[in-house]
């Protein structure tokens, strides 16, 4: 028996030292885990974040092609608003599913930020719907859109962490190309 109880404090380090063993192995898995997590889910919600931004510039393209056709602004490929109904529509059916996953995936800040610019946009396409002409209220709408489209970009830069970005505003000299009109 004294060979035993000379033993047992060396057998106790063994256990404690493999209890110790376990214990940190497995912290340093469940932070793994929790870090790979929250990766994926930045890498989701960048993904809503474009998709979101994507639909919504789908409406803001057509509505400035109308907008050109309307004499209200300047646009290569203008459109009627006969031919621009589909689009929209269409456009307004994509941004339909974008929402709803920027609603269950977006942080606050982000989805108020998205409800701002939408209604800037919705509000473009209920001017070219109504055939309105005044380039100077069309101006007033693409300088609040380029403003919502910017507060939306900046809140969701802030969400995910990532540095400022570019404006998006740069000017467009009169030699710069442009696609050949149809």
């Amino acid at each position: 028996m004294s060979a035993f109880i000379q033993q047992l404090p060396a057998l106790i380090g063994v256990v404690i030292g493999a209890f110790g063993s376990y214990l940190a192995v497995l912290r340093g898995d469940q932070v793994r885990f929790r870090r790979e997590q929250a990766a994926r889910w930045e890498e989701r919600r960048l993904a809503v974040y474009s998709d979101y931004a994507r639909s919504v510039k789908q409406t803001v393209t057509v509505t400035y092609r109308v907008a050109s056709e309307l004499g209200n602004g300047k646009h290569p490929d203008p459109l009627t608003p006969e031919e621009a109904k589909p689009l929209l529509a269409a456009a307004n059916a994509g941004r339909d599913p974008a929402g709803e996953a920027l609603l269950m995936l977006g942080s606050p800040g982000v989805v108020a930020k998205s409800r701002a610019w939408v209604v800037t946009v919705m509000e473009m396409e209920r001017f070219v719907r109504e055939g309105t002409r005044d380039p100077e209220a069309w101006r007033a709408l693409l300088d609040q859109q380029r403003a919502g489209r910017t507060a939306y970009y900046a809140a969701v830069r802030e969400d995910l962490g990532l540095p400022p970005g570019h404006s998006a505003r740069w000017p467009v000299r009169a030699g710069d190309p442009v696609p050949p009109q149809r």
